[in-house]
């Protein structure tokens, strides 16, 4: 497979894309990250972007007040970078129906737990973490799938686990989980790349793994 022109959306520090961009030098991750994209314009995420020179965009409320135009933004600026694959790293805005039709098979997002559970709406964050800690759930993890328009249902990718100690808290489960996002978020693109699995039209032939 030809090397895949990749856009990061986040909406905070971007730890997760500093990891594909580590990927790229020390394990020859063979993505270009064409662009980062943030609904957040004080997001460290994009000035990650720009110490690696990397093109940069900030889509949000300041610039794009109405959720149409916001939307549109988006999108118009995926299609112009030719995109192969968008990543969504910890990126916390809805993505407009258009752009998941647009782009179907070729989306993928990294949540902080074992979907499906602590999923769906309200789910984000240290949210996630407390629910964990309050289910008594004895391990958590993270899990990479597929965007579809409902929230966190699309198809799962990959899973990696991690022990729910009896002295964890929210913070210091968040702390183990976001370890473990970093390398299932490289994992899943490496495997992408491969060919392991299948993106696009090809994405319902992949088999779920727990890594």
């Amino acid at each position: 497979m030809q090397r895949l022109r990749v856009a990061v959306l986040v909406s905070g520090g971007g730890s997760n894309l500093q990891a594909i961009i580590d990927a790229t030098s020390t394990r020859g991750l063979k993505v270009d990250i064409a662009c980062v994209i943030s609904n957040r314009k004080e997001a460290f995420g994009l000035e990650r972007a720009r110490k690696f020179s990397i093109e940069d965009y900030y889509i949000g409320l300041g610039n794009y007040p109405e959720k149409e135009a916001r939307d549109n933004a988006l999108f118009d600026t995926l299609v112009r970078e030719e995109i192969d694959l968008i990543v969504l790293a910890g990126y916390l805005a809805i993505l407009p129906p258009k752009l998941i039709k647009a782009f179907k098979g070729k989306i993928i997002n990294i949540h902080p737990s074992l979907l499906p559970k602590h999923g769906g709406h309200g789910f984000y964050g240290i949210k996630v973490h407390e629910s964990v800690i309050k289910s008594g759930d004895p391990i958590s993890g993270a899990t990479t799938h597929f965007v579809e328009e409902g929230i966190d249902t699309g198809r799962i990718i990959y899973q990696m686990t991690v022990d729910v100690e009896r002295e964890d808290t929210a913070e210091l489960l968040a702390r183990k989980v976001l370890k473990v996002e970093h390398l299932l978020m490289v994992e899943t693109l490496e495997a992408i790349v491969s060919g392991k699995v299948k993106i696009g039209l090809d994405a319902d032939e992949n088999i779920p793994k727990i890594i």
